[in-house]
């Protein structure tokens, strides 16, 4: 007669199972020393998710033959642009590239032209789909490796005083981290002033600009909440970043080494998105000083609704002005691709001349 096992020893040999593959894996994994350029020192995607990752995870997956040092580009003394010119030379051998810092670059923005995408779901759809296309730019002309796509909390529109939607901005001086970003505040009939992440609170209180467009979260974390009284809960962008390889240093390694980072690494990306999409409602409820906020940091700002004309308006300024400005500074090369990959899906094709 067939033996009957209990719940707990069947659940234990599976764990054992586990286990011993796991063992496996990392005893046939070479010893490795990586050096990492994270992403923004100070927001949840670093402190959260990449740091512990390279410096606990890695390690003790591998059983100790992988150990990596990481630091955020900010604090490396790099420069966004600067990101993948020395990824393609080797001097980093694996960096986060923030597009949207990567000006003579624009292949890379189409995962996060502004307003594109309105929410997470949206924004999972666009990545998805173009993600082959930066893949194989990236390989072509940088020579690096795309291993992970991560999304920071949406970045939205703060501002001193009331405004009840996006026509209302008119004539503000608001605060851009990129191109993409003045491009649309100039669609608007605002005045774009790009500053940096650092300086942007200041930049408000000093009465430099009357709005900043940044992150639900990483707003609060600078004190952005303090200084301003108006959220706008329509996502602008999210801020969407890269982690790459320079492709002779990734080819390099064993190939069993190159399975174990892609899996490792793979679930990386994912609790970063779900960090990202938690982040950005605990940002809008922690900004407006909410019940539901779980940090004792909380403000009084209004939180403005994102109405019906909202986001018609947006999908007007895709179709007007981002997207043309985007091909007029792409190219070709940017305009067939979208056509055959994010244009059918939001049912706005790329303009030709």
């Amino acid at each position: 007669m067939p033996q009957v096992l209990g719940r707990s020893t069947l659940m234990f040999m599976v764990l054992a199972a586990l286990f011993a593959a796991q063992t496996v894996v990392a005893g046939e994994l070479q010893e490795a020393r990586l050096r990492i350029v994270g992403g923004l020192a100070g927001v949840g995607q670093y402190t959260r998710f990449e740091e512990p990752f390279w410096t606990h995870h890695v390690p003790e997956q591998s059983g100790g033959r992988i150990v990596a040092e990481i630091a955020p580009f900010d604090k490396s003394g790099i420069r966004g642009d600067e990101m993948l010119r020395l990824l393609s030379l080797g001097v980093v051998q694996f960096g986060t590239v923030l597009p949207s810092l990567s000006i003579q670059d624009p292949e890379l923005s189409a995962f996060d032209l502004p307003l594109l995408s309105p929410d997470f779901k949206s924004l999972r759809r666009v990545v998805d789909v173009y993600r082959p296309v930066v893949k194989r730019f990236l390989r072509d002309n940088y020579d690096t490796e795309l291993l992970g796509v991560y999304a920071y909390p949406a970045q939205v529109i703060y501002c001193r005083q009331e405004f009840r939607g996006l026509a209302d901005l008119a004539g503000r001086r608001i605060r851009t981290s990129g191109v993409a970003q003045s491009e649309l505040v100039e669609a608007l009939k605002a005045i774009p002033v790009v500053t940096p992440f650092a300086e942007m609170v200041n930049a408000i209180r000093h009465d430099v600009v009357d709005c900043a467009i940044t992150g639900t979260m990483s707003g609060n974390a600078i004190g952005l909440h303090l200084v301003t009284n108006y959220i706008h809960e329509m996502a602008v962008s999210w801020g969407v970043s890269l982690f790459t390889a320079n492709l002779r240093t990734w080819e390099r390694l064993p190939a069993q080494t190159r399975d174990f980072l892609s899996r490792e690494i793979g679930g990386l990306e994912a609790q970063i998105w779900a960090g990202a999409e938690k982040e950005t409602g605990d940002g809008i409820d922690c900004n407006t000083g909410a019940a539901t906020c779980p940090i004792e940091r909380r403000g009084a700002m209004v939180r403005v609704p994102l109405l019906p004309e909202d986001a018609e308006l947006g999908k007007s300024l895709v179709r007007s002005a981002i997207l043309p400005r985007w091909v007029a500074r792409c190219g070709t090369f940017c305009a067939d691709a979208w056509d055959e990959t994010i244009g059918p899906m939001v049912s706005i094709m790329a303009p030709r001349s």
